[in-house]
């Protein structure tokens, strides 16, 4: 089935209180946007569309790429109208929609969710909090089957107890999009065009929506100030500390060790703390590295030993 992707990345992120464009902010090293469009890319559609706005002439010099197009949203009217904007390019089978601002997004997590769209039926991906405050609420009926997606500024107070929250990844059959988007409406508490509302119209035009979740929550983590982020930025050298170990490496202490870019290791390899591992790395089995390196576009062979404080 042809795959078509959007990714939403225009909004300005004022509460990162910073002249640089949001999606453009780094995690490990690469920016939001830029973890986004390598995921995208690992699921071969025939169309990557990033929809940009704040800062668009900086996000398209920055990752400029011949397998992107970039549609600009002039006027940040919501979700529903920042999808709307990549109406005229999208031709697959499948529309997946994602966000520039969710970097930690697994793969594995989006093959499922596009595992569940026929023509008949739309994946959504779901997460199931303890405080889903900020988060629109997946309302189901008496059988389980979703209805809508109530957002938190428009949800009752009966609504809010709901735990379950909309991640905004969706997946959707394609011939079905634009006349769901032309019907959306923005009389709402935000006065936008939501993308949540075609759950409904879905609903009431005889589809069945299904729901995946993601194995881990902080998957489906946006950042929205620079708390957030950090938050990411840790998650993130978390898993990479338990991929590497698991592989065979030895981290002298896991919370002091950083990966900025693509790691390949050995077995029986020890690194020390505080080691930066920046762009391409490989590192060949019984290699140690001494505390306090930073290690850039290398291969360490067999056997090297990195003495304390070596800049690579």
């Amino acid at each position: 089935m042809s795959l078509d992707i959007v990714i939403l990345a225009a909004g300005q992120g004022t509460r990162m209180r910073s002249a640089l464009p949001k999606v453009l902010h780094p995690v490990a090293g690469k920016s939001m946007l830029g973890h986004v469009i390598h995921s995208a890319r690992q699921l071969s559609p025939q169309g990557i569309h990033v929809v940009i706005g704040h800062g668009a002439e900086r996000v398209r010099e920055q990752l400029a790429s011949d397998d992107l197009s970039f549609v600009l949203q002039d006027k940040q009217l919501g979700t529903g109208h920042a999808v709307a904007q990549a109406l005229p390019v999208l031709t697959a089978e499948t529309v997946l929609i994602l966000y520039g601002d969710v970097p930690l997004i697994n793969v594995e997590t989006l093959h499922r969710l596009l595992a569940l769209v026929n023509d008949q039926q739309l994946g959504l991906l779901t997460v199931t909090l303890d405080d889903p405050t900020g988060y629109g609420r997946i309302v189901r009926d008496t059988e389980h089957r979703v209805t809508a997606i109530v957002e938190h500024k428009d949800a009752t107070e009966a609504q809010k107890a709901i735990k379950e929250g909309n991640t905004g990844i969706l997946a959707v059959p394609g011939k079905h999009l634009a006349d769901w988007l032309g019907r959306l409406s923005n009389h709402n508490a935000q006065g936008e065009y939501y993308l949540t509302d075609v759950i409904a119209m879905a609903v009431s035009d005889g589809l069945v929506v299904a729901t995946a979740q993601p194995e881990d929550a902080m998957e489906v983590q946006g950042a929205n100030d620079r708390k957030q982020l950090a938050e990411l930025e840790r998650h993130y050298q978390q898993r990479e500390a338990r991929r590497l170990m698991a592989l065979g490496v030895t981290l002298r202490d896991p919370a002091r060790f950083d990966v900025r870019g693509d790691v390949t290791t050995g077995r029986d390899v020890m690194i020390d703390v505080n080691v930066i591992l920046e762009g391409r790395v490989v590192i060949e089995d019984d290699v140690s590295i001494g505390p306090n390196c930073v290690i850039k576009d290398s291969t360490l062979r067999k056997g090297a030993i990195i003495k304390a404080n070596s800049h690579l």
